[in-house]
């Protein structure tokens, strides 16, 4: 009886690492992965829509990629300062609390706790790589109508070019975001993004042209 409660006591402990399965957290990535997508998928949008809303208007090629760079950089410093804006805010209440919860441990004496805290403090948001990492999210979006229509000197071509293109990345970008998720309705998330791209493009093409018909436009 004595060597069966023995070869129990050895066999047990090995149960759960031959059945249990890791599940992976794919909340973990939601932070960086919102911020990434968010990003990417805005400077995609905001450029394309700005450049099509200039070629409502305007033939000349030069126009819409200047105002394109111009977007562009104005866009990236925005979305820096705002994510960092953002990201500091969070830091600073989770600090706050942290402070809380260590003044209420110290007092129920509770060193285990304490140790907690010192590994919450590792793990706050840095700001100034969600800055980094939103302006360049950005700029990567907003750089690929650039390319797309930066060297077609027909008029029409080039709008053509510019909606293609953005319709292509915005997919792409739906269907990287969904996988990294961990969702698997990757095109639903796909058709979801590239619709409300094409919303953005006709409402800024439709409104500009409209104002340009009235005497507005140069």
């Amino acid at each position: 009886m004595a060597a069966l409660g023995d070869q129990c006591n050895i066999n047990l402990p090995n149960q759960p690492e031959e059945d249990g399965e890791e599940i992976f957290d794919y909340s973990k990535r939601a932070q960086w992965l919102r911020a990434a997508i968010l990003g990417a998928n805005d400077g995609l949008v905001s450029i394309a829509s700005l450049m099509m809303g200039v070629g409502a208007v305007k033939d000349d090629i030069k126009a819409m990629i200047l105002t394109g760079f111009a977007g562009l950089f104005a866009g990236a410093c925005s979305m820096a300062i705002g994510e960092f804006v953002s990201v500091y805010s969070q830091r600073d209440i989770e600090i706050a609390q942290m402070k809380r919860e260590k003044i209420n441990n110290n007092n129920n004496n509770n060193s285990n706790s304490n140790m907690g805290g010192d590994e919450k403090e590792k793990r706050l948001p840095n700001p100034f790589q969600a800055a980094l990492a939103s302006a360049l999210a950005f700029a990567l979006g907003a750089v690929m109508p650039l390319l797309a229509a930066g060297f077609i000197t027909d008029h029409e071509v080039r709008l053509a070019v510019v909606v293609g293109a953005t319709t292509l990345a915005l997919a792409a970008f739906g269907g990287v975001g969904a996988v990294l998720g961990g969702s698997s309705r990757v095109g639903v998330s796909c058709g979801r993004v590239v619709v409300g791209g094409w919303m953005a493009m006709g409402i800024t093409f439709g409104l500009t042209k409209l104002l340009g018909s009235t005497g507005l436009g140069m």
